[in-house]
């Protein structure tokens, strides 16, 4: 007698199905949140609100100058890698703890009296550290010059900009950048002008001659050279803004340290012109908020 191989044969078809239905149905692993690779590629990198290491770049605002006593640096209480703790530096905030938090994990490669054309030499310092974020603060002196003639050209501030910001992505192509604005240099005239110690001062010390020259003058001629540099100042803050949004991880801060009514408390007591203690802590405060915006 002949055994059907029939019914052995519906039995794996059937077995067959099960499994394929049980592939596909609502017990099966749910697919990944998120992106895909190809989705996450083409949307760019992310920025990381809490980046491990700091390198400051920049002027005598980083690094602090007048803000402890007069005529010298005090980073400890620089607004980028400072850290003492009535400041609350951007990388103590960042990087949490005291200053043995901070040790290898922040440098400060800003330079007093320092340009955007000195900034691609102290990016190549800091690079060397392979920081996770590099803060960015530059003009003012650009802006301060001995006469309005000598003010740093747009196109040339935007060549030393874009250099510098090669120079990292050559280097760091995952390294976050956070660009500030240059502050409002009329309102120092405008906070510090009524002082006669104030005045003294710009004058003996020859303070940003173009804006704070002839500080009592109300002339039209001194409102007009007074509002030409704050003109160059606006200018410089829209190539900060552009370089800055040419890049995926770059983040400009939207003008807030120009926009800031800082006050005469907000400034140094030996020069009206630097950031004091109170002026870094602000300083600080801003950044971090733009840093570690969502």
């Amino acid at each position: 007698m002949q055994v059907s191989r029939r019914p052995h044969a519906v039995t794996l078809a059937v077995a067959g199905a099960l499994a394929l239905a049980a592939c596909t149905s609502s017990g099966a692993p749910a697919p990944e949140d998120g992106p895909s690779p190809d989705e996450a590629a083409r949307q760019g990198p992310v920025w990381d609100t809490r980046p491990g290491s700091v390198a400051a770049v920049g002027d005598s605002i980083t690094r602090a100058f007048d803000a402890c006593s007069v005529l010298s640096d005090c980073p400890e209480v620089s607004w980028a890698t400072g850290t003492d703790s009535g400041v609350a530096s951007l990388a103590r905030q960042l990087l949490g703890g005291g200053e043995d938090a901070l040790t290898g994990r922040a440098w400060n490669l800003a330079e007093t009296g320092a340009r955007a054309a000195d900034l691609p030499a102290q990016v190549r310092e800091a690079v060397a550290y392979e920081p996770e974020l590099i803060t960015v603060l530059i003009g003012a002196n650009d802006a301060c010059a001995p006469d309005l003639a000598a003010m740093t050209a747009p196109d040339a501030f935007r060549a030393d900009l874009e250099e510098s910001m090669d120079l990292i992505r050559e280097r760091l192509p995952e390294t976050q950048v956070y660009m500030s604005s240059v502050p409002d240099l009329l309102r120092l005239w405008t906070e510090g002008s009524g002082s006669m110690m104030a005045r003294a001062v710009w004058r003996l010390a020859d303070i940003c001659p173009t804006m704070l020259d002839g500080a009592g003058e109300d002339e039209a001629a001194a409102g007009e050279r007074r509002e030409e540099v704050r003109e160059r100042v606006r200018e410089y803050n829209t190539v900060l803004e552009e370089v800055c949004a040419a890049d995926d991880l770059c983040r400009y801060d939207g003008g807030a340290v120009f926009d800031f009514a800082f006050t005469p408390d907000h400034l140094s007591d030996w020069d009206w012109f630097h950031p004091s203690r109170e002026g870094q802590a602000e300083l600080a405060a801003l950044a971090y908020a733009q840093v570690t915006a969502e």
